[in-house]
């Protein structure tokens, strides 16, 4: 039997028992041999006495990571030596067989959890022996509930779970598909699906009323932290009879709503009744990001118009001027203001202008000023508002500027000035930094929206064409007379929508294009013919052409809110055998080579350079 029993049922006094496991630790103690036995469960300690004789013999040769089974009776511990730290502290098992299962080497990395983590490259390496950490354990257990929680709300709204091919067609998704070459059919490829999309509508055109599965999904996309490389998996659901986004979206709240607070016990601190919808374009001016993160502030002002005519040339020669107030920013040294204008400077900023608000003896830390009646100088205004770039703006200017920001003393103003675009993406980088560096990101709170009305079509700048947006078989708001009598392409929206969390998006979704005309459209907006839309989507237009239903969904992330969940800002730390930083899995040391017979039999020939 396993230690579970021991664990939670077992008293003193039971009959003889049988458990396995392995060696935690092992204890030479005046005769007696104390040995702690792990399993998934916990830990139990076991006691070996010379008076067993073959037992304790063995006993005295285990080492760490022994495999052992022993036999013995459950007995309470005496006063003084019972371990409150652990679920079977009271009891001990006192050994009347041991019997060794099977040996282990030293450890190139540990197995407890209170012991120097070792580096990622090595424990991914050895993940088998990382595997046992009680703390990954408790993980692949929380995962495997984390499925059953999902499964079980979606199966209450009546979805059906549909299983979808894993060798499918290459489809244009927004990323590398992996490629599998076909040896039946020569020169054919099959790819990897980077997301069930098309199955799933074509379940709608089947009559399914609702669909969904835990999906695995393939994209040859460059890893990084939030983001597996290779394999992930996402909670993908359609719903028939379905045109408008917000019926998905009061749908799939609920249980966002319950995976975060009765699931994870953690904080909401948005409005779970009313879960914010911020328009793309609203994201991108407020926030900088179409990810805001909504645990806190530091939202973009846009001074634009109110340093029109400002003598401050950088400012002047601006498309855009915004800024950001920084709480208890003041207190920051020049090197560390210095290390904020080097990430403005890698998002395309020419500098760091900053005002520091400063306690002048008249105001005190965090006390609010009002700009508009209590200075009557420029000089007065100076002394608290410390700044380089003071002497150059006006005294109207810096009321303005303390006034729409809200600048208490010890608070920072740090601005950006440049085209629209650069600004929001400066003052964006600027503000998760910021709130990284003040601990503003509390991993016990959880804010959700939702990013609505994102851009059909987006220019793209490498190929110097429009391209989509987001998603090909996603409807445009307005539909064919909007793709047909819009003349700026730019300016038409799609029903898309997604989920944010903590700043991640962790679910995209849309309104389906289930009408053929409008499908051909909004490629031929892009320069495609018939004769390519039929070759890379001919499956789901035939289908269409014979009563297909409006239909909407959308795929949540299971990893990525996992990790969320778990308070984890690396996703390999989430997942058994995850891949590393490069693609990699060291432990089973792929991707690696095959025979030559077998690259052959594809009808493939690699260049000279890799073979």
């Amino acid at each position: 039997m396993g230690m579970r029993i021991l664990a939670r049922a077992l008293k003193p006094g039971d009959e003889t028992v049988i458990v396995a496991g392995w060696v935690n630790s092992r204890r030479d103690h005046g005769g007696l041999i104390f040995v702690d036995l792990r399993d998934y469960t916990g830990v139990v300690q076991l006691v070996v006495d010379p008076e067993v004789g073959e037992a304790f013999k063995l006993a005295e040769s285990l080492r760490d990571e022994f495999v052992i089974e022993v036999r013995g009776v459950v007995r309470e511990r005496a006063e003084g030596l019972k371990n409150p730290n652990i679920e079977t502290g009271d009891i001990e098992i006192a050994v009347s067989e041991l019997r060794l299962l099977n040996k282990s080497e030293a450890l190139p990395v540990p197995t407890h959890d209170d012991a120097p983590l070792a580096g990622e490259e090595l424990r991914l390496k050895y993940r088998f022996l990382d595997l046992r950490r009680p703390k990954m354990q408790k993980i692949l257990a929380a995962r495997a509930r984390y499925y059953k929680f999902m499964r079980d709300y979606m199966e209450s709204q009546e979805f059906i779970e549909v299983v979808t091919p894993i060798l499918a067609n290459s489809s244009p998704e927004g990323a590398r598909d992996f490629l599998v070459p076909s040896r039946i059919h020569q020169g054919k490829f099959y790819a990897l699906p980077q997301a069930p999309q098309q199955f799933k509508q074509l379940l709608m055109v089947g009559g399914v009323p609702r669909y969904y599965q835990i999906a695995a999904c393939f994209r040859d996309e460059d890893p990084r932290a939030d983001r597996l490389y290779g394999d992930f998996y996402q909670l993908d659901l359609e719903m028939s009879f379905v045109e408008d986004g917000e019926e998905v979206r009061r749908m799939m709240e609920p249980l966002m709503v319950k995976l975060v607070t009765e699931f994870a016990g953690k904080k909401l601190v948005t409005d779970p009744a009313k879960i914010r919808r911020i328009a793309y374009a609203e994201a991108m001016e407020v926030y900088g990001t179409d990810k805001p993160d909504l645990r806190y502030g530091m939202e973009l002002v846009d001074l634009t118009e109110d340093l029109r005519g400002t003598e401050f040339a950088v400012f002047s020669k601006a498309e855009v001027v915004k800024a950001i107030c920084v709480r208890g920013g003041a207190g920051l040294s020049r090197s560390q203001i210095d290390g904020f204008t080097k990430i403005a400077e890698r998002n395309g900023a020419g500098g760091l202008p900053y005002i520091k608000c400063v306690a002048d003896g008249k105001y005190e830390q965090g006390v609010r000023i009002n700009f508009n009646s209590e200075f009557s100088v420029k000089d007065d205004l100076i002394k608290i508002m410390s700044s380089p770039i003071s002497k150059f703006l006006s005294f109207e200017e810096l009321r303005i500027i303390g006034d729409k920001l809200d600048l208490r003393p010890g608070d920072l103003a740090v601005f950006g000035a440049d085209s629209r675009e650069v600004v929001n993406k400066v003052l964006g980088g600027l503000r998760i930094a910021f709130a990284d560096h003040f601990g503003l990101k509390n991993p016990d709170e959880v804010a959700l929206c939702w990013v609505v009305d994102f851009p059909f079509y987006e220019w793209n700048d490498g190929e110097k064409k429009l391209d989509f947006g987001h998603n090909p078989f996603s409807m445009p708001k307005g539909g064919l007379e909007a793709l047909e009598k819009t003349e700026d392409k730019l300016t038409i929206l799609a029903d898309q929508y997604d989920m944010v969390m903590n700043g991640y998006e962790i679910c995209s979704g849309a309104v389906r294009n289930h009408n053929p005309e409008i499908m051909y459209k909004a490629f031929g907006v892009l320069g495609y013919d018939k004769k390519y839309v039929e070759e890379k989507f001919g499956g789901m237009l035939n289908a269409f052409k014979f009563g297909a239903p409006p239909h909407a969904g959308c795929a949540f992330g299971v990893d990525r809110i996992f990790m969320i969940l778990e308070g984890t800002e690396n996703i390999r730390d989430i997942i058994a055998f995850p891949k590393n930083g490069s693609g990699v899995d060291l432990m089973m040391n792929s991707p690696s080579n095959v025979d030559k017979k077998m690259i052959s039999e594809l009808g493939l020939q690699l260049k000279p350079d890799l073979d």
